[in-house]
């Protein structure tokens, strides 16, 4: 009690004496248009860490990452919604897993990230709030659909569990495909491949397909939700009690644009609301209109198939690290670069404040302040992910004191 008291009052007179100093500030080479001239640090990291609101913005350095569709507004910690309810622990584990593979720029805080580990949660908060800087993403410009630039959008996805079979019969007839070699010819020419549709109905296109079938499933829209996942953990039923488990891991897609298939469906009148449950429930009272459907989005997807050995680790993402259960999000890395802690908030049906890492990207993860949320594996994981669509706010936790 002695001691945590102590590191309490610590705490306290540090960010009084953080609130009142003034930190030498840079002016950047730039100053976006239409915000204040007011110098600012060209740097995040070199604005005080202060209790009250902080309006200088930013643009991040070149020297680090340049973001194109973002503009970074330092703020202070009190800025941060949420930020006393997430649990230390769990912030702290998020930060250690995060050095696993970080962002160059976080890359020499992670020997201290790592011997903070054992230290108590005073100390651990305050570590934080030292060493990292909040700066709040916003848009560049506001838009019709998303009038205030701080505001954007936050959904989520998942890896379904999906029975299939390593050979056809007449249930498990739909295939799921690893690249073709046109495919990386198309790439090393920058050119689009074929559309979903154009896959699907060519006959050229499937002749060229057919030794490179990975697994078949039952049932076509379960091929169009691996596709929007970008994984899947696939359950292969054998001679044994239990079936054999292989990942699905996202290989290459056909570099055509992603259109939301539930969209489509919203604008033709046949949904309201676009779940996968009532995409699913439409599809089968419509069955007509389900190859029209899918073929709305031309993007398409390939993937590798391996055993899974240890269950407990989430599908790789864009980093080439297993994303964490409910603490990494696909961003645009345009605004976001990968490999950094970001703070989300938002509310809505499924209230969310915590520290989460930037660790994957997505064909539909396009804007400023926009996050797709990495929810886990299986049934509830996609209940979750499918009904999550929501106002987000969104804060890069970016290192102080960088050098030039």
């Amino acid at each position: 009690m002695i001691r945590l008291s102590l590191n309490l009052l610590g705490i306290a007179l540090t960010l009084i004496l953080l609130s009142c100093a003034q930190a030498p500030l840079r002016v950047p080479s730039s100053v976006p248009a239409g915000t204040s001239s007011t110098p600012a640090p060209s740097v995040p990291g070199d604005a005080p860490l202060e209790l009250g609101p902080q309006s200088s913005s930013l643009q991040a350095p070149t020297n680090a990452f340049l973001p194109i569709k973002s503009t970074w507004v330092a703020a202070s910690w009190n800025d941060i919604e949420g930020f006393n309810a997430d649990p230390i622990h769990e912030i702290w584990s998020t930060l250690v897993a995060g050095c696993e593979k970080p962002h160059p720029i976080m890359k020499p805080l992670c020997p201290q990230i790592r011997a903070q580990s054992l230290e108590d949660e005073s100390e651990q908060r305050l570590w934080l709030m030292t060493h990292l800087q909040p700066f709040q993403i916003t848009a560049k410009e506001s838009s019709s659909s998303l009038p205030n630039r701080e505001i954007g959008l936050l959904t989520s996805y998942y890896e379904p569990e999906i029975n299939a079979q390593l050979s056809p019969d007449n249930l498990f007839k739909y295939p799921l495909f690893a690249p073709p070699p046109s495919l990386a010819l198309a790439h090393a020419q920058s050119k689009p491949w074929y559309t979903r549709q154009e896959i699907e109905s060519s006959t050229a296109v499937q002749n060229e397909l057919k030794g490179h079938v990975l697994a078949w499933l039952s049932d076509p829209l379960d091929v169009m939700i691996v596709h929007i996942q970008g994984s899947a953990r696939l359950k292969v039923a054998g001679s044994g009690p239990a079936p054999t488990v292989y990942r699905l891991k996202y290989a290459a897609s056909n570099d055509q644009p992603y259109i939301s298939m539930g969209r489509w469906m919203i604008d033709q009148g046949l949904l309201k609301d676009a779940s996968w449950p009532n995409i699913r429930s439409v599809l089968q009272a419509h069955p007509e209109r389900a190859q029209e459907a899918f073929w709305s989005n031309p993007r398409y997807i390939f993937f590798s198939l391996e055993p899974l050995s240890q269950t407990q680790l989430g599908p790789t993402g864009a980093l080439g690290v297993p994303l964490l259960a409910g603490r990494s999000v696909a961003v645009d890395t345009q605004s976001v670069p990968l490999g950094i802690p970001l703070w989300l908030s938002s509310t809505g049906a499924s209230p969310l404040s915590r520290l989460v890492l930037a660790q994957d990207t997505g064909g539909a993860i396009q804007g400023a302040v926009r996050a797709d949320f990495f929810a886990g594996t299986g049934e509830a994981a996609g209940a979750f992910a499918g009904q999550l669509k929501q106002p987000l706010k969104m804060w890069a936790l970016w290192p102080r004191n960088l050098p030039q």
